[in-house]
């Protein structure tokens, strides 16, 4: 690596200077000193005034401009020996020179080195223009290192990482669970390689394409696999780069930005978090942020204002899109909206496979069954799943991964680390009735999930859990099905007040009702599933800036606000007692369970099914949804 002499020179700037300072003071402070280090001994200045009157004094040096005197004095006070004594004089003595004379003292006068009087000029011109020097030099750095130029205040150029190399390291074969996507940028992508298969037609490529997506499911991903598959320069900066303190410097970044775009065009321009500068213009309390908006509208009209800007395609990401300006989604602008949503059981699988090529995987291990496991899990999620499992490999001194490092990762993942096992108490019987209480509810409810696992293995705040399988991928959730899982979930609450009675109930179902709340309040007020009738009583363009819950007035009268009420007390407690009633029918096979939980902590779903077929029929699942 070449090195510069400017760079060479601005390291050793410092400690030349201090070098310098050092020496000057030295060398001034050296010979300021000469004729002090000959006299050991001091003496005040009134007490050689008194040596003075008693005839003591036989010869004087002044050094300093008078400032120091070296004095040769006689008497019985010093031995009757001459000794050399150093003398600090003050600043206006004009008596002293006539009373030495008048003493017949021998006097002589030592003026300051003029070698010393130059080097002091010197010093005080010299560092100065050090210290300028060495601060052009760091201006002149940093201005090279920001955009090029030689200006110290380049803060308003863009920060754009630019890869102008036509390989971005990322093709569409990197990205996966993401296919329809992939087939829309498939148009771009041959837009950038071949223009006149459209231009030919009079067909023009949309200036800007926003992907809208869960964070984790491979937005930026996808960004650089379209440049990677062009072939064309790309340009990625974060939205909040835009954003600065100073008036003027986010527009400035912008232009700049589309300046060096068109200077490479056909290119692609990736703006990650565009949320962060393309929100809506005057909202919130006491307007908007005007620095931001000066830089939303600069982007406005760079996109597509009265210059045109051929052969340059933004491609925006954000999980925010409800939020983003009208301007900026409009036709012209942000032509398309892609979405990039988790990936369906296909993608998960695809995915895996793509995380899976640096991994080495047991035999045994299936990337079916892990993606079948999954249901919800985004691309990052996945990613970091088989990473977990990895690591538990290499801690647990493994070659390869196995399905207990997959099942280990999978509940760390979702639930959190693991924590320290229970001690045998009542505590711990109290939680595997709760936990049983879920798992016996949703086996035995027609329209509930499968049981996969009960442990008592505290895992992140849980003291226990209990994990309910899809059996297919949901689209769509019936009514018959949201009931079911709210008795579910309501089932730990009932069983410990079947076993333990009303005042043994505990706060470990907290998280229970507050999912029970939603899941009632959702079916009256946005799916219409209750006595109010179908009616969405939720507004969807509430403020997103001031809160869901407080963005507009309420669409709705107080008497159906107290109608909703009472709708969802209703629904909730014909559940509770659903829920009640199942503990109490099947308290025999409940009480089993429990004492096999706490013998082994964890029980799979398949051994859970096990035990309950030989106490209750499972074909027969229960009706009771039905009644409500």
């Amino acid at each position: 690596m070449k090195t510069s002499w400017k760079t060479i020179l601005l390291w050793f700037l410092p400690f030349f200077v201090i070098g310098f300072f050092l020496w000057q003071v030295f060398f001034t402070s050296n010979n300021s000193e000469v004729g002090k280090n000959v006299a050991s001994s001091k003496m005040t200045y009134g007490r050689f005034l008194e040596y003075l009157d008693m005839g003591w004094v036989k010869k004087v040096d002044l050094y300093d401009n008078g400032h120091t005197a070296i004095v040769e004095a006689i008497g019985p006070d010093l031995g009757n020996r001459i000794q050399q004594i150093r003398v600090e004089l003050p600043v206006s003595a004009p008596e002293l020179v006539s009373q030495l004379k008048k003493a017949k003292v021998d006097l002589d006068a030592h003026p300051q080195s003029n070698r010393a009087t130059i080097w002091n000029i010197l010093g005080n011109l010299f560092l100065p223009l050090i210290l300028i020097a060495g601060l052009a030099l760091l201006f002149q750095r940093s201005g090279n290192s920001a955009g090029g130029t030689n200006s110290a205040m380049s803060f308003s150029k863009s920060k754009t990482q630019v890869q102008i190399e036509t390989n971005t390291g990322v093709v569409f074969d990197d990205v996966a669970g993401v296919e329809e996507a992939k087939e829309e940028f498939q148009e771009v992508v041959t837009f950038l390689k071949r223009p006149e298969s459209f231009t030919a037609v009079g067909a023009s490529i949309p200036k800007g394409v926003l992907l809208v997506g869960p964070p984790g499911t491979g937005k930026t991903l996808l960004a650089k696999a379209i440049a990677g598959e062009a072939g064309v320069p790309f340009f990625s900066i974060s939205g909040s780069e835009f954003v600065e303190m100073f008036v003027g410097v986010g527009a400035s970044r912008v232009r700049d930005l589309f300046k060096k775009a068109k200077e490479n065009a056909p290119c692609i321009i990736f703006i990650d978090e565009i949320d962060a500068v393309g929100r809506q213009r005057g909202a919130g309390i006491g307007g908007g942020n005007d620095e931001r908006e000066q830089t939303l509208n600069q982007l406005l009209t760079e996109m597509d204002g009265f210059e045109g800007n051929t052969g340059i395609i933004v491609v925006a990401a954000t999980n925010r899109a409800d939020i983003l300006d009208a301007a900026l989604l409009r036709p012209g602008r942000f032509d398309r909206q892609v979405t990039v949503d988790v990936p369906d059981f296909k993608g998960r699988l695809a995915i895996l496979a793509v995380h899976a090529k640096n991994k080495k995987m047991a035999p045994e291990v299936s990337l079916d069954a892990i993606a079948r496991r999954t249901p919800g899990f985004s691309g990052a999620d996945l990613a970091n799943l088989l990473n977990e499992s990895a690591i538990l490999t290499a801690r647990r001194k493994k070659i390869a991964i196995t399905l207990l490092e997959i099942d280990t990762a999978i509940d760390r993942v979702v639930a959190g680390m693991e924590g320290t096992p229970l001690i045998d108490s009542k505590s711990k019987r109290l939680i595997a009735y709760h936990e049983i209480g879920h798992a016996i509810v949703g086996s035995l409810l027609k329209h509930h999930d499968p049981v996969k696992k009960v442990t008592l293995i505290p895992r992140g705040q849980a003291r226990g859990l209990t994990w309910f399988l899809p059996a297919e991928e949901q689209s769509l959730i019936s009514r018959a099905q949201i009931l079911a899982r709210i008795i579910g979930a309501l089932g730990g609450r009932a069983a410990e007040e079947v076993v333990f009675g009303d005042v043994e109930v505990t706060t470990g179902a907290s998280n229970d009702l507050q999912q029970v709340t939603s899941l009632a309040r959702q079916m009256v007020t946005r799916f219409g599933m209750s006595e109010i009738g179908p009616l969405s009583l939720e507004n969807p363009n509430a403020d997103p800036f001031l809160g869901r819950s407080m963005g507009g007035r309420s669409a709705y009268s107080d008497r159906i606000a107290t109608n909703i009420d009472m709708q969802i007390q209703t629904i909730i407690q014909q559940c509770h007692e659903i829920a009640i009633q199942i503990i109490k029918n099947n308290r025999v096979v409940i009480d089993r369970l429990v004492d096999v939980l706490i013998e082994k902590e964890t029980l799979d779903g398949e051994e859970f099914n096990q035990i309950i077929a030989e106490y209750t029929v499972l074909p027969e699942k229960l009706t009771y949804i039905s009644r409500l």
